[in-house]
């Protein structure tokens, strides 16, 4: 049976320490989600309204609503990762369904003729705002580095005798990577005998070629329940506001493994000869968010749209497991190595802010024919924040230092012929890291369809996402690059009704 501790000893200042860049960046991005008519038009509706997802985009878009309406998506995702580490291919897919969306708006029209408040409405809308059913996988043979310069980097600085003499829930997150790597036969103390020895070496065996293979595999989502307030002013100004409930839940099983059998100084008869070291993370919380946003009407066929997203204020909570075997003949005995502490590290709740969103919109509507629409947004990465400030400062200072202002833009376009509709959209969007290599640049492109049967409207579309990533299996010590290409196929089904 799992143990389970709740680490309140060190308190934040071990969380602090397992804090990374990834996961701030799991919760700061968007990601290209809602109705089929959204998608279809790669989300370019900030200044159009009248479409559930639009809402998530500028909250005015509720007021363009003429009628009482509910709808329900389903999606399907597709995610092909194909990965290259030091000259070895390999490629990985995931395939999830879920309900991507669900929402309702009422609308209530100003019987009072006279005044310049036509209509207010009220609306609320569920979406899965990111999917993280996800499969990664790299291998090749790495020609200098071993994972033991991991456990060495955590090492070095911590005396032997804590690692050796305390319990394993009472160690820092750096003290019990320590843990792993001394009593995995990985890093040798420069004085075995001395309790206050801060010196460790590698153990693996010297000449480099050593063979690694990491594979990920993670599950969940983050939510997002949002309650609309919108509000027709004349025939030209619609006005709306956003309040933002997020929930999420993520789980991450990490194993990676290390093969000394082609190293040239490996001895098969002593020493470690190999290793998995399995890492299970889960996260799970909620946040709050709001968002306020207008859009006017220049003339009867172009429009202008204006929002602002507010940051993303979440409380998470973590917990970690970790255990490792090592396959090392003479090392104790017994063989296989098994370092299991059998313990759930369950850290403090954690405040993580995300970064604000400002969005411009331009669209042009050609009567019932159709029409065109732009989105542009502007955020800054580098504003995301781990709190308390003072617990997290190396955290946010790296933050500040890695990540950039972005810009995106989404570019939609709607063509109708009786009672279809055909759709399809384009977007762009930066990459968030300053060397614009660790997630790359996304580009897109979508298509849909729709028929409206009356009361009643169904719409299919598909998008497609790329972009490139260089990841590293560790933070530290272990910090070669994995060369990933991402590829997105989605399928989305969106049936709405009139009530």
């Amino acid at each position: 049976m799992k143990k389970y501790f709740l680490f309140m000893i060190a308190g934040f200042a071990l969380s602090a320490q397992a804090q990374e860049v990834s996961d701030a960046m799991r919760y700061a991005q968007d990601n290209l989600t809602g109705t089929a008519r959204f998608r279809g038009m790669s989300g370019a509706f900030g200044a159009l309204g009248g479409d559930f997802s639009a809402i998530g985009v500028n909250p005015a878009g509720s007021a363009v609503f003429t009628t009482n309406q509910i709808a329900i998506t389903l999606s399907n995702y597709s995610i092909s990762n194909k990965s290259r580490y030091f000259g070895t291919t390999t490629k990985e897919r995931d395939n999830s369904f879920d309900l991507n969306q669900l929402g309702a708006i009422w609308v209530f029209e100003n019987e009072d003729a006279s005044s310049n408040w036509k209509k207010f409405t009220v609306a609320a809308n569920y979406e899965n705002v990111s999917n993280f059913d996800n499969q990664f996988h790299a291998a090749g043979f790495n020609p200098t580095n071993s994972v033991s310069q991991y456990f060495s980097s955590h090492a070095n600085g911590i005396p032997l005798g804590d690692i050796t003499n305390l319990p394993f829930e009472a160690l820092t997150y750096r003290e019990q990577q320590a843990y792993f790597g001394y009593y995995g036969y990985l890093i040798n103390p420069a004085n075995d005998n001395n309790n206050n020895n801060t010196i460790y070496t590698s153990n693996a065996p010297v000449g480099g070629n050593y063979y690694q293979e990491n594979f990920i595999e993670s599950t969940g989502y983050n939510g997002k329940l949002s309650f609309n307030g919108g509000v027709q002013l004349t025939d030209r100004f619609y006005f709306g506001l956003n309040l933002n409930s997020h929930f999420t839940d993520y789980t991450r099983v990490t194993n990676f493994y290390e093969d000394y059998m082609d190293t040239p100084g490996n001895n098969p008869n002593s020493g470690p000869q190999g290793l998995r070291f399995r890492n299970e993370l889960y996260t799970y919380g909620n946040g709050f968010s709001f968002q306020i946003g207008a859009i006017a009407k220049v003339t009867p066929q172009f429009r202008v749209g204006v929002a602002y997203e507010s940051p993303t204020w979440f409380r998470l909570n973590k917990e970690l497991r970790q255990s490792m075997v090592v396959d090392c003949p003479d090392c104790g005995t017994r063989n296989p190595v098994i370092v299991d502490p059998n313990l759930t590290m369950i850290y403090p709740s954690y405040r993580l802010q995300t970064p604000g969103k400002y969005t411009g919109s331009l669209a042009y509507v050609f009567g019932k024919y159709g029409l065109i629409s732009i989105d542009y947004a502007i955020k800054d990465y580098s504003n995301i924040r781990f709190r308390p400030s003072n617990d997290y400062r190396q955290t946010n200072a790296q933050l500040e230092s890695l990540l950039d202002v972005t810009s995106e833009v989404r570019i939609g376009a709607e063509a109708k012929a009786k009672q279809w509709s055909f759709r399809g959209g384009y977007r762009f969007e930066q990459s968030p890291y300053k060397n614009g290599k660790t997630i790359g640049d996304l580009q897109g492109f979508s298509a849909g369809l729709g028929y409206n049967f009356g009361g009643t409207r169904l719409d299919a579309a598909y998008s497609y996402a790329k972009r490139d990533m260089q990841q590293t299996f560790f933070s530290q010590g272990l910090v070669d690059y994995t060369t990933t290409k991402s590829i997105n196929n989605n399928v989305t089904l969106t049936l709405l009704f009139d009530l």
